[in-house]
């Protein structure tokens, strides 16, 4: 555990109160997005919620900008925070800090086996048994000892790397059953703590994808929302100008579009390795081809082909594809097929999982890497 000590500011420590009403805000906002912060203006409260209210004003975490309420930086930074901290209430114990990647290295923790000097090597890493051993064998025994660089062995360690992680979180209509898109909100805040506390070599991005996709900036995630089934027929078959998509029904389901942007975002990241982490609860529905979008539902094989087409080239690319498929509606297990497709084509990891053990699901992929330990003899 770290600790980190500042000037304590003069202020008043929060009282239960304080703690359970900022606590019962977030966890109304994460479920209704922006409407329910919005919601306050109307919302009737007693004289002592809204002395409450007011504190968190006070204190910076909730504002107005004109007629709307929205969260400070400083809100957004608490709510990942808890986030993180119920995320990892969760996880086994037993994590180390770094990514393991199949290649030793320096500054990690030491492992099992020794690798003999080179030039540079720190001397610090010296394993004093073995290169004493290495000296008598090449000169056998008797004082003084004639030890040589060539004696020299080090111990092992693994190398810890830097990681651009991608997070392509599922926002269609279906989302909002079960409790899906609240989940994923809390397990992408948690990513932005983590990252900010143990791994700021690493990045984190957020991709939303709909009918179309967009980068999600982190101070708006906490606000976002599903987007709204518009169309109830039993077969929809549009095809939407790419300039024109914001006018276009929302709901469908278009990770083909998704992938090309977190693969544009990649290119730009300068970590060791790169990996996207897939969100979804069924398959695509929409993709683009041309200066088009096209949305279809029931789901058409073409659709599924030219979304594996794209994941596939980011598979050759060195990129791993990690897919979450939420499994609550057990009746539409059919859409499993094309996660496992999916799977097979990139090489990749498939969870299958509810919502509610999402963040764990996420964390224990995201910190023991795409890699393993691997142990020289």
């Amino acid at each position: 555990m770290r600790f980190r000590y500042t000037e304590w500011n003069g202020e008043e420590f929060a009282d239960q109160a304080h703690l359970r009403l900022f606590d019962q805000l977030m966890e109304f906002v994460l479920e209704y997005g922006d409407e329910a912060l919005q919601e306050l203006e109307y919302m009737e409260l007693s004289e002592e919620q809204r002395e409450l209210l007011q504190r968190l004003i006070d204190d910076g975490l909730l504002e107005k900008a004109g007629a709307r309420w929205r969260l400070t930086p400083r809100a957004i930074n608490a709510i990942q925070k808890k986030a993180l901290m119920e995320v990892f209430k969760r996880l086994h114990k037993g994590h180390k800090e770094g990514h393991d990647t199949p290649e030793t290295g320096q500054g990690g923790e030491r492992i099992e086996g020794t690798r003999p000097y080179q030039f540079g090597d720190p001397v610090s890493e010296l394993e004093l048994a073995a290169t004493l051993r290495n000296t008598l064998q090449r000169t056998g025994p008797g004082l003084p000892l004639k030890i040589s660089e060539a004696d020299f062995e080090l111990f092992q360690s693994e190398h810890h790397t830097s990681c651009s992680t991608v997070i392509l979180v599922d926002q269609s209509g279906s989302m909002a059953r079960y409790h899906r898109f609240y989940h994923a909100k809390k397990c992408a805040m948690a990513m932005y703590a983590l990252i900010r506390q143990r791994f700021p070599q690493d990045t984190v991005d957020l991709v939303g994808f709909y009918s179309a996709a967009a980068v999600i900036p982190e101070h708006k995630l906490p606000l976002l929302s599903p987007k709204p089934v518009t169309i109830f027929d039993y077969q929809v078959r549009l095809r939407v100008p790419v300039s024109q998509a914001d006018r276009a029904p929302q709901h469908f389901t278009n990770l083909h579009m998704g992938l090309l942007l977190a693969r544009k975002i990649l290119q730009r990241r300068g970590g060791e390795n790169k990996q996207i982490f897939i969100i979804t609860d069924g398959q695509p529905t929409a993709h683009l081809q041309g200066d088009y979008i096209h949305l279809i539902y029931p789901p058409e094989r073409n659709t599924a082909l030219i979304t594996l087409r794209e994941a596939v080239a980011i598979a050759r690319q060195g990129i791993r594809l990690s897919t979450f498929a939420l499994t609550e509606d057990y009746e539409y297990l059919d859409w499993v097929g094309f996660v496992d497709q999916l799977t097979k084509v990139t090489r990749g990891v498939a969870f299958y999982c509810a919502g509610g053990d999402l963040g764990n699901c996420i964390m224990e992929s995201y910190l023991s890497g795409k890699k393993q330990k691997t142990y020289i003899a």
